[in-house]
């Protein structure tokens, strides 16, 4: 049976805040767990982070990956140096990870990574999964997943971020660091059950950019123009503007059903731009095809606090009684204090966490500021940019 320990620090010393997330923890129990998993801001050495953890716990598996902040059960941290750890103690587990994932192979990337997952333990039935938040067709990793355990196996994670520059990000698997790597953790406690639920807040302005070429998960135009300098345009940026100048202001937003935007609370499926190579855009997922209409967005503060109470009471609802024995945690981080300064981002965790309190406590909790997330929507699992998604294990 696994239990789950959660801790998190903004401490300047790689080492030092290792030791104090496992101290935190675990106490001087740290020794038996058998998973470690760390969030830590761009400003941490990964490498020293995952050599300091083998030494303190050689018999665990660590996974680890870059962030723009973290939320802990403590609170909010979006510091240079922030690190927070969920810490697993028990075998009920697999471990499959892989390097140099990017759109052009990411479902055979993912497929391998599924098949090494069903050949360890057969019984998963939950998938936790960490990718590089840089040019990845996220719904091609979630297809190979499925092709594997099925559709009905709930996919959640995020995908790693830097300072909001889209420069680079690190995933960790052990004590190899990755710029370009992926990991997936399969949960096989049959006694475990997960909810997860997203949801961002942002609404569509003006009219659409319309895709008017493209390659694959590769924007080369909008509207018959140039697709960077078109969009650099509409969000009156001048030409010398990078991907961490359009992050906060230029979510687009791909428009839903409407029996999906009725359970969303928006309209739109968001998505963030984290390359570009001259004028080609790249796209979080595997094909933006010619004819896509796509919104840009504006962040609705008001909509962001409802539909968060709304998640919150969905998934407690979902949950029937059931108590929380961890949380895991991905949000943007436009939504934090990233876009234009504006704090938040207290209020809003507190308002998702305290209605899961286990006897006036916080369950272990595991958050980050990254670049994606994946959660359920319409009953499918669903990569979405710019939310709040949260991934409630309970038993």
């Amino acid at each position: 049976m696994l239990k789950f320990y959660s801790a998190s620090t903004r401490i300047i010393n790689t080492k030092r805040g290792v030791q104090e997330c496992l101290e935190s923890a675990m106490g001087a129990n740290f020794g038996k767990s058998n998973l470690l998993i760390f969030h830590a801001s761009i400003g941490h050495d990964f490498q020293e982070l995952v050599e300091e953890a083998k030494i303190l716990v050689p018999n665990s598996r660590i996974l680890a990956a870059s962030c723009c902040g973290v939320i802990g059960k403590e609170g909010v941290s979006e510091s240079m140096k922030d690190m927070a750890l969920m810490a697993v103690e028990g075998n009920e587990f697999a471990v499959a990870s892989c390097d140099q994932i990017f759109g052009h192979n990411s479902y055979e990337k993912a497929l391998a990574m599924a098949h090494d997952l069903k050949a360890q333990n057969p019984a998963i039935n939950m998938l936790y999964f960490l990718a590089s938040g840089i040019d990845i067709a996220n719904d091609l990793c979630i297809k190979a997943f499925e092709e594997v355990f099925g559709a009905e196996t709930t996919i959640f994670g995020a995908t790693s971020s830097d300072n909001m520059k889209g420069f680079i990000s690190y995933q960790a698997v052990d004590e190899k660091v990755y710029e370009h790597g992926a990991y997936v953790v399969g949960f096989a406690d049959p006694t475990l059950k997960v909810e997860t639920q997203a949801t961002h807040g942002f609404v569509a302005v003006g009219e659409p950019l319309i895709v008017t070429k493209s390659e694959g998960n590769i924007i080369k135009e909008f509207n018959g123009k140039p697709a960077w300098t078109e969009y650099l345009n509409r969000l009156g940026l001048t030409e010398n503007a990078d991907c961490g100048d359009t992050i906060p202001i230029g979510a687009l937003g791909e428009e839903l059903s409407a029996e999906l935007a009725v359970e969303y609370g928006n309209d739109h499926l968001l998505r963030v731009v984290t390359k570009h190579v001259g004028n080609d855009m790249y796209y979080a997922t595997a094909h933006c095809p010619e004819g896509t209409k796509l919104w840009l967005t504006t962040r609705d503060e008001e909509l962001i606090f409802s539909e968060m109470d709304r998640l919150v009471v969905d998934i407690i609802k979902r949950m029937d009684g059931r108590k929380a024995v961890a949380v895991f945690h991905a949000d943007c981080l436009a939504r934090g204090r990233f876009l234009f300064n504006r704090i938040i981002k207290e209020e809003l965790v507190g308002k998702m966490q305290f209605p899961f309190y286990v006897e006036n406590e916080c369950p272990p909790w595991l958050g980050m500021y990254g670049f994606g997330e994946f959660a359920r929507l319409g009953g499918k699992n669903t990569y979405h940019n710019y939310s709040t998604a949260l991934y409630v294990i309970y038993r």
